[in-house]
């Protein structure tokens, strides 16, 4: 069975971006020493373009597909980019699309839950990374394995929560920490089951 990592940026006090979902403030924080640690251990998370501006040609090492929703892949789709990660497998949530932009991005419009079981099923050696955003996440909280948090040394004091769900405490253990000069620190946790 394969893993679904909800791979995601958030601040201090756990919102991944403002009310209506925007994180840019955070990019600040994206300096070279985090950027190294992303492209050596998550290059499959940093866009096509991004790859290729950085001339960032690494194999996936965690993730073969990712699933987003339509505000994150809004991003992308308002400045023309129809395929973010055409290195992944591309499949994003939405009821508001009527037909994909591009022919390798698959919509899911009814049983995301369903879907992403599917997805984690097959065969493969390489998991499955959650993009995005709150709402999705809220709906696939309980097929989530393994949450990579990237916190940025900022307080929000209200924004998207990082899950988009009702309250129900879920464990999850720490099993990776790290810290970067610029405030900036990843946390890796495995869902405990």
């Amino acid at each position: 069975m394969r893993k679904l990592t909800y791979f995601i940026a958030c601040s201090i006090d756990g919102f991944i971006g403002d009310p209506e979902g925007d994180a840019t403030s955070m990019y600040t924080f994206v300096d070279a020493a985090f950027l190294e640690f992303l492209t050596a251990e998550y290059p499959e998370t940093i866009s096509a373009q991004g790859r290729e501006q950085l001339g960032v040609d690494a194999e996936s090492k965690h993730y073969d597909t990712v699933v987003q929703g339509l505000g994150s892949y809004q991003l992308a789709l308002d400045i023309g980019i129809t395929s973010p990660y055409s290195h992944l497998r591309e499949f994003v949530a939405t009821r508001s699309l009527a037909e994909s932009p591009h022919p390798d991005v698959e919509l899911i419009a009814d049983d995301l839950v369903g879907r992403v079981r599917e997805l984690k099923a097959e065969d493969s050696p390489l998991g499955i990374w959650l993009c995005g955003g709150s709402r999705i996440a809220g709906q696939l909280i309980e097929e989530v394995d393994e949450l990579v948090i990237k916190t940025y040394p900022q307080v929000y004091g209200s924004g998207m929560p990082m899950f988009g769900a009702g309250f129900e405490p879920r464990d999850f253990e720490l099993e990776d920490l790290r810290v970067f000069d610029n405030g900036v620190f990843v946390r890796r946790y495995s869902r405990k089951r």
